[in-house]
């Protein structure tokens, strides 16, 4: 595909070295990390040869895919937004499905030179090969996978239609990479596409569909027509169909997570859930786990982050309570809204706390949030079959905190960072990388406590667990420079492998934000998820008391304590965590409090002795008497009872 290796030059832009060869990973000069950007070339009346260098920079790979050998230098850019990218600058927060604007190339004559659009993140591996269509993958997929990637389409259904673009998710521009539908480009047609349109798709898939799923899914397609232009009555349905095929297949799960300080920071903003000494608690382990990096400096970002985490932990307890006692599923609408209203009495909950101390502005403690909960709904395959987990996996962000996908080949981001940047994007201002140049690009737009809850959008993702991957949650302290992006298949290949425990992947990673951030407390959960029948056995680990613990007791109001333990029991168990001072005690004094149990078993086992010598001496019979005593008869008076009588 290449006929002649081009020269990658360093990303550093302090860095003058340029690589010579095509498999390099690192600068020379400098260690950085190379990076191989391979980007979609939209010109549809262009045609530009296989391996032609363009303006010194771009190298043609292959028809429409073309390698940027200067990744470290901005792309060119009009002034002026043309109006045809607005769709794709809109539709910036389903990033996960939909490319982004990169820039533009100018090919042709200076005076009258022709267009051409470069879009990144688009379904390319990387080596730069197209990821096959839907249609391609479809007849040799699982049947839960099918059905899921129909669903997503459902789900892109309506942002696309609102930007008049989805007759894009009806051609070969959507690719498949894994469980992930994708789009290649958005067609830009002013054509507005029917559900009949979408109808039609689906019917020509259906022929080749999994025969678990044909009948259901072929019965779902012919209501599309009686329902008009919604697609609403069909998602209940399909969702069913969703999560029957996943309760077919055998989810375990392993988590862990840490929080560290950092070299620089002398206090810890990040709080984090579940760390080692949470394990030993069965009740959310290994269901829930959040990041929390809290702003506000070292005497409110630690406390709102402490009060985020404690308090969610408490809501979600009793909203799992509430969904095991439902006989029907619920819906995912449903469960949005009810982890939107969690999200909200969190948040006033901070910010009552900024009020009673009087803080304002800048001053005002809040918390980003990065969230995600496997939600266990039971539900049965088949009328014969046990109930089983539905492999629901819910995903709560607030803030600049991340959550990644990981596989054994893909690294797939699901967040979108709450930031100047992406909110300039999203209103079609500017390109997301012109928004990181502003000087407050990456300033936050929304954080937990900061404002009052009906100003806060967190945005809330159902995915679904149908293959072995790492979901992977941290702070900034990890993620800034894209250090996930460049060093996540290092750990993930051991932890997939079994060459190192989660822990220990935790640990590393921690380890590299330090060593290569360094500038920020940083955060790590990471959960595992197997679709296999071996049984995962977490190791007993103790419980260690922190300190942090200590501060959200002393900071939060009373109405804050009794919202997070409102029963005796918890309370007691709260209390009896934070009694630091009194174990150290206890441990001090155990050497002279096992000398004198000695000495009083001692005393204790003398006194036992004298007593049954005593006993014995006093029955022992007169007929041996001491030296010192004159040997006695009884007297003729005297009447002994036989042992026979």
């Amino acid at each position: 595909m290449i006929n002649s290796a081009p020269i990658i030059h360093c990303p550093n832009i302090n860095c003058s070295s340029v690589s010579h060869s095509w498999d390099q990973e690192e600068c020379e000069a400098c260690q950085t990390k190379l990076i191989y950007r391979y980007l979609w070339a939209v010109a549809p009346k262009v045609e530009i040869s296989v391996g032609e260098l363009l303006g010194d920079r771009y190298y043609v790979v292959a028809p429409q895919v073309w390698l940027d050998t200067k990744p470290g230098e901005p792309p060119f850019m009009h002034e002026e937004f043309p109006d045809y990218i607005m769709p794709y600058l809109r539709l910036y927060p389903e990033r996960l499905h939909t490319p982004d604007v990169y820039g533009f190339y100018q090919y042709g004559e200076e005076t009258y030179p022709t267009d051409i659009l470069l879009l990144d993140n688009v379904p390319l591996d990387s080596k730069g090969n197209l990821l096959p269509s839907l249609v391609e993958a479809w007849p040799t997929a699982s049947p839960v996978r099918q059905v899921y990637w129909l669903w997503q389409m459902m789900q892109l259904w309506k942002p696309l239609s609102e930007e008049r673009v989805a007759f894009s998710l009806l051609t070969n521009n959507l690719r498949v990479e894994d469980w992930r539908l994708r789009l290649l480009e958005l067609n830009l047609e002013t054509r507005k596409t029917k559900l009949r349109d979408f109808k039609i798709f689906w019917s020509n898939l259906l022929p080749t569909a999994h025969p678990n799923v044909q009948q259901p899914l072929t019965e779902i397609c012919h209501m599309i027509s009686d329902i008009g232009e919604s697609l609403e009555a069909i998602a209940p349905k399909l969702n069913q169909l969703l999560l029957e095929q996943a309760a077919k297949l055998p989810l375990k799960s392993d988590i862990m997570g840490a929080t560290d300080t950092g070299p620089v920071r002398m206090h810890n903003e990040d709080c984090c859930y579940p760390t080692e000494e949470d394990l030993n608690s069965n009740q959310l382990v290994p269901n829930l786990a959040i990041i929390c990096d809290g702003v506000g400096g070292h005497d409110g970002g630690e406390v709102a982050s402490q009060l985020a985490v404690q308090s969610i932990k408490k809501l979600v307890q009793n909203l799992l309570i509430e969904v095991e006692q439902q006989e029907e599923l619920t819906s995912p609408n449903l469960v949005n809204k009810q982890l939107e209203e969690i999200i909200r009495v969190v948040n006033n909950m901070i910010a009552t706390e900024n009020d009673e101390q009087g803080r304002e502005s800048r001053q005002r403690m809040g918390t980003t949030l990065a969230m995600a909960l496997q939600l266990p709904q039971q539900v049965k395959p088949s009328p014969e079959s046990s109930p089983n987990n539905a492999h629901e996996l819910y995903i709560v962000h607030v803030g600049d905190s991340r959550a990644y996908w990981l596989s054994r080949n893909t690294c797939q981001l699901l967040t979108v960072d709450d930031n100047v940047a992406s909110r300039e994007v999203g209103l079609g201002h500017c390109l997301y990388w012109q928004g990181l140049k502003r000087r407050d690009g990456g300033a936050l737009t929304q954080a937990l406590g900061t404002r009052d809850g009906e100003f806060i959008y967190p945005t809330i993702q159902r995915f679904l667990i149908e293959q072995e991957g790492i979901l992977l949650l941290c702070s900034d302290g990890l993620s800034d420079n894209n250090w996930v992006e460049n060093s996540w298949a290092e750990y993930a290949s051991k932890v997939f492998q079994g060459e190192i425990s989660l822990k220990q992947g935790v640990e590393s990673l921690i380890e590299l934000a330090n060593h290569k951030n360094g500038h920020d407390n940083t955060s790590v959960v990471l959960v595992h998820y197997r679709l296999s029948p071996e049984k995962l056995i977490l190791s007993n680990i103790p419980t260690v008391t922190t300190p942090e613990k200590e501060i959200l007791m002393t900071e939060l109001s009373e109405a804050s304590k009794e919202l997070l333990y409102n029963n005796d029991e918890e309370v007691s168990e709260a209390e009896s965590e934070f009694q630091l001072e009194p174990v150290q005690n206890f441990f001090w004094l155990k050497p002279w409090m096992c000398m004198m149990g000695v000495l009083f078993i001692l005393l204790v086992g003398a006194i036992i002795s004298v007593w049954r010598n005593w006993e014995n001496f006093q029955s022992t019979p007169r007929d041996s008497p001491a030296p010192w005593e004159s040997p006695m008869r009884p007297e003729p008076s005297e009447t002994r009872i036989s042992p026979s009588s």
